[in-house]
């Protein structure tokens, strides 16, 4: 069995595949001030019996990739271990200014992406912040954008204006709010899917010139099923797209 680890920001998701089908996932909560010996905890309470082959993970939170590395030396140092960061082979080339400071997250994204649909492809990742990441046809990771995450919007939003507070996010009886709430609901929820369908058609025209329609649109992420059923340019839903990456990855390396 293999042990994918994804720490977010806000979320860390753990998957456990039997050569390429996933048997179980789980999504816990991440923070930083974990030590190496409470991760192995965590990880071990959720395993319970299973046993671990391989192991693959990333983080973008440099505290807990840290102590996550101790972990894996302390209570795993017979399992072969792949850590996605500058140097690991990873199939995707990283088309940008600066390669070493995308996130590993999206660099699984689009090596995910590319198996997949095998075509160019956006990949929006609807996490504590939403990503917006561009792959050619070839498979390399060419660029794209960074906003705020819904929940980050939703709790300035309650912290700013004194008569507003953060809501239940479930789609409203109509656009047009008929109260506080309600109108909460809906600038949130149709207001991000309009953001993701702005910014999926201005990164598709420059992507695929000759013909944007040709490119997939994949949602990914926790918040991902809040926004989609509402979305007119998601073309595909893949929840574990990350996990799928981290195993990709660690089959080139292992």
């Amino acid at each position: 069995m293999l042990l994918a680890i994804d720490v977010g920001n806000t979320n860390t998701v753990i998957g456990v595949f039997e050569g390429d089908q996933m048997r179980h996932s789980w999504r816990i909560k991440s923070d930083a001030r974990n030590t190496a010996d409470e991760l192995a905890l965590a990880f071990r309470g959720l395993l319970g019996t299973t046993a671990v082959s391989g192991i693959a993970a990333c983080s973008t939170v440099p505290a807990v990739l840290r102590e996550l590395r101790t972990m894996l030396d302390r209570y795993y140092a017979d399992v072969p271990t792949v850590l996605v960061e500058p140097g690991v082979r990873t199939g995707v080339g990283v088309l940008m200014d600066n390669p070493k400071e995308v996130g590993t997250d999206r660099i699984c994204n689009a090596a995910a992406a590319h198996h997949l649909v095998d075509g160019p492809c956006v990949v929006v990742d609807f996490g504590t912040s939403t990503n917006f990441d561009c792959v050619n046809a070839r498979g390399d990771f060419v660029g794209g954008a960074l906003a705020p995450g819904i929940e980050i919007s939703l709790d300035a939003l309650a912290a700013r204006a004194a008569q507003l507070r953060k809501v239940e996010l479930v789609t409203p009886r109509s656009p047009i709010g008929k109260n506080t709430v309600e109108a909460l609901q809906s600038g949130i929820l149709y207001g991000f899917a309009g953001q993701v369908d702005g910014m999926v058609r201005r990164l598709t025209a420059v992507l695929a010139p000759d013909n944007p329609s040709s490119v997939h649109v994949i949602a990914t992420g926790g918040l991902a099923a809040l926004v989609i059923d509402h979305s007119e340019t998601v073309t595909r839903y893949e929840p574990e797209l990350t996990l799928l990456g981290l195993r990709l990855i660690f089959e080139r390396n292992v």
